[in-house]
């Protein structure tokens, strides 16, 4: 496992599914952990079942001033942050591009592809002024290839590569570590509400298709360590089974 002891992570959509796995991660590597979401209940009952290498931040991350309130919430509570991990993301509305409700379908891009430039904007500056940090965005198979009926999600993923990408080449040589993770179809409410919408192939898949969301998890503790120098720019994709080997998920 990935030592993080003295490290601090801030986590968004860390409410459920694969950001609240990941906090769990994060904290039992020795991480300090900042919880973000918008559900407020229930980051802070996860950071009440953490204890007190967990805090819990209330945000929109479509609002850079909250996002920035977050970042400070972070450096007043445990003084310094290490890990930006752009997990939170939304699927809805799952609809042919024709029939789509415009405002919906802007909340996509303000939530999937502004929410990880507000994360970026306001954690680099810090990570810079102390000298380097790590910064992940959770991305996916739908960032490269179109579904039916998922034109908001593929486009603002698609949108939140490049700008991680963007954001690798720009702070590469500033001691910032930027890539993304890929992981998959993981089992998350999401797939539920694919599931319900019948449309493209992903939802004829069943839940055991699905990886479970520590696996995930497992994948951005390992992209925090030396041992995924070798992906800083890239995506990591956690179908590729050398991937899987290295995180320690199969043998």
């Amino acid at each position: 496992m990935t030592d993080l002891t003295g490290k601090v992570a801030m986590i968004t959509g860390a409410s459920r599914g694969i950001g609240e796995a990941a906090a769990r991660e994060f904290a039992a590597a020795g991480a300090k952990v900042v919880l973000v979401a918008r559900s407020e209940d229930r980051i802070a009952e996860l950071a009440g079942e953490i204890g007190n290498s967990a805090v819990a931040v209330p945000c929109d991350i479509s609002r850079y001033w909250e996002v920035e309130s977050a970042v400070n919430a972070a450096l007043q509570a445990f003084g310094r942050l290490d890990i930006l991990v752009g997990n939170a993301g939304v699927l809805q509305p799952i609809t042919h591009l024709t029939e789509a409700d415009p405002e919906a379908w802007g909340q996509v891009m303000d939530v999937n592809i502004k929410g990880v430039f507000n994360g970026m904007r306001a954690a680099i500056p810090v990570m810079q002024a102390k000298g380097g940090g790590t910064v992940i965005t959770v991305s996916s198979g739908a960032a490269h290839s179109p579904l039916e009926g998922w034109s908001a999600y593929c486009t603002s993923k698609a949108g939140a590569a490049m700008l991680t990408r963007a954001a690798h080449l720009e702070n590469a040589g500033k001691g910032l570590r930027v890539m993304g993770l890929s992981p998959g179809t993981v089992a998350t409410q999401m797939q539920r509400d694919i599931k319900a919408s019948g449309i493209n192939p992903v939802s004829k898949l069943d839940w055991e298709d699905h990886i479970p969301p520590e696996w995930p998890a497992k994948a951005l503790l390992w992209m925090c360590g030396p041992d995924a120098d070798d992906y800083l720019g890239e995506e990591v994709s956690l179908r590729d089974e050398d991937i899987r080997r290295r995180v320690g998920l199969i043998e």
